[in-house]
């Protein structure tokens, strides 16, 4: 058979799911190439071949498993203090592409990355490097954020202190008092954030990139405050807890409609001032003060700034809230006659069965997309749906434990051929269209369950059909093993 073959065979059994441990285990080597890589990041793998993979000594396949998105993350610990510090910072920075819903590392495994003393024997990244990849990963979870400060060791509570607007007062107090000296300097430090004199001394000094968080987040003093006025610069101002109310009011008369419509949904705006902006001549600015008779808090209005005004192909990670609002809120949002407070209540995942099946019929489209990408119970014909008609959406859905495997054969004329491609792995689909213009239909129809193993043959042998051939789960176990033998040049 030709050389020309062994690669799609390589990368159709790396992700055939029928393959088992001992085929797999077989691709765990240098010699299955690009195939051993994807294999080891992309898909679930059973707990023989990563172990074998934990203790391979090629360092770019340990790194390629340090990224895996599909495996419980438990099972990646070693990795945590994996000699390379190329793999134990892959596992510090997650999976890439990040995918929208990020898993969580356990806390021990965060432990051991936020208290390393050294970044790996191999010298190529430090400590520090490592902990910057984990800071900006998503993996850390509000739980764990919520417990650093408290923690034992004191590593875990310096690293707490970057949150620091976050900590109660209790916290700050007790970490400005910490038995540990560089703890209490680090905390020294921060606390300039709640201090608008220092804010003001240190803006300055602060780069360009990270003056609108600091503006947008810290106290400001009344002269900072004037001069990011004077300077056109007050739109961070209109969601820093720390504005005045004076400085409120002021910001609601502005003359950017964007500035008064981020003012009009803020919780302590005065009735007054709220009253005046549902009048106001801008569409936008009305329909977010119509919301501030509904949001009472920071928590609520936090809920609710993310998800106003992103769209319905807004494909923004999909995290936790820090402090969430209470689920009879999420409930009273779901009922609202407001399309802007039901798109909040379908983002929220705890929403009860009863108020997902009424949301997945809602007449705003906006409010069925995002229930179908956020809430463990949206239905399966909705996740369908919304992969056919927003294909922003499709690589997340195709993740969702929920998301349809049967089912899709009507759409297997569909124009689209990623639609198309969906429909041809159905295997209710009595005729898979192996001969598709599209590559990736063909693929996806020579994985076909459904095919006899007489035609499974035919299309190993054909250069546009054979990845997908080698991944269908009807394949039989010995015919993986001598395609291994042809593309590796080994026997089992």
């Amino acid at each position: 058979m030709s050389d020309s073959l062994h690669e799609p065979w390589l990368r159709g059994i790396a992700f055939n799911p029928a393959a088992p441990s001992d085929v797999l285990i077989r691709l765990v080597d240098q010699a299955a190439g690009e195939a051993c890589l994807l294999m080891c990041q992309g898909r679930d793998l059973p707990d023989p071949v990563i172990d074998t993979t934990l203790r391979h000594p090629v360092v770019k396949i340990r790194r390629a498993l340090a990224g895996n998105r599909h495996i419980d993350p438990a099972r990646l610990a070693p990795l945590a203090t994996d000699p390379s510090g190329l793999v134990r910072g892959r596992l510090a920075g997650g999976a890439h592409p990040r995918p929208r819903r990020v898993r969580p590392l356990p806390d021990d495994i965060l432990v051991t990355l936020l208290t390393a003393r050294d970044g790996g024997e191999d010298g190529m990244l430090t400590e520090q490097e490592i902990v910057q990849e984990l800071s900006a990963s998503w993996q850390i979870p509000q739980s764990f954020y919520r417990s650093m400060a408290e923690h034992e060791h004191p590593k875990v509570r310096e690293h707490a202190i970057w949150r620091w607007q976050s900590l109660t007062d209790a916290q700050r107090s007790a970490l400005l008092d910490d038995p540990d000296p560089t703890v209490r300097k680090r905390a020294k430090e921060s606390s300039w954030e709640l201090d608008g004199a220092a804010v003001e001394a240190m803006l300055p000094s602060i780069g360009s990139h990270s003056r609108p968080h600091v503006l947008g987040t810290c106290a400001l003093s009344p002269a900072l405050i004037e001069q990011c006025f004077a300077d056109g610069r007050v739109y961070p101002l209109t969601w820093n807890r720390h504005t005045p109310a004076d400085t409120v009011n002021r910001l609601a008369r502005h003359p950017g409609a964007d500035v008064r419509a981020m003012v009009a949904a803020r919780p302590d705006l005065a009735p007054g001032v709220a009253a005046e902006l549902r009048e106001d001549p801008d569409e936008d600015v009305r329909t977010r003060a119509r919301l501030h008779p509904f949001t009472r808090t920071w928590d609520e209005y936090e809920a609710i700034h993310r998800v106003d005004g992103h769209g319905p192909d807004c494909t923004c990670p999909i995290t936790e809230l820090s402090t969430a609002p209470s689920p009879d809120w999420f409930a009273a949002c779901a009922v609202s006659q407001e399309p802007v407070l039901r798109r909040v209540a379908a983002s929220w995942p705890g929403l009860p069965a009863q108020l997902v099946a009424t949301l997945a019929q809602d007449d705003d489209e906006e409010v069925r997309i995002r229930l179908a990408c956020h809430h463990p119970l949206a239905p399966p014909h909705l996740l369908l749906d919304v992969f056919v008609t927003r294909p922003a959406h499709r690589p997340h859905l195709l993740t969702l434990p929920a998301f349809p495997r049967t089912g899709r054969a009507h759409l297997i004329s569909h124009p689209d051929p990623q639609v198309r491609a969906l429909a041809a792995g159905d295997p209710a689909l009595p005729d898979p269209p192996v001969h598709d213009p599209d590559h990736a239909v063909r693929r996806a129809a020579a994985a076909n369950p459904s095919l006899t193993p007489g035609a499974l043959e035919n299309l190993l042998t054909d250069p546009s059909t054979a990845e997908g051939a080698a991944a269908n789960p009807s394949l039989a176990v010995p015919r993986m093993h001598a395609l291994l033998d042809h593309c590796l040049g080994t026997t089992t």
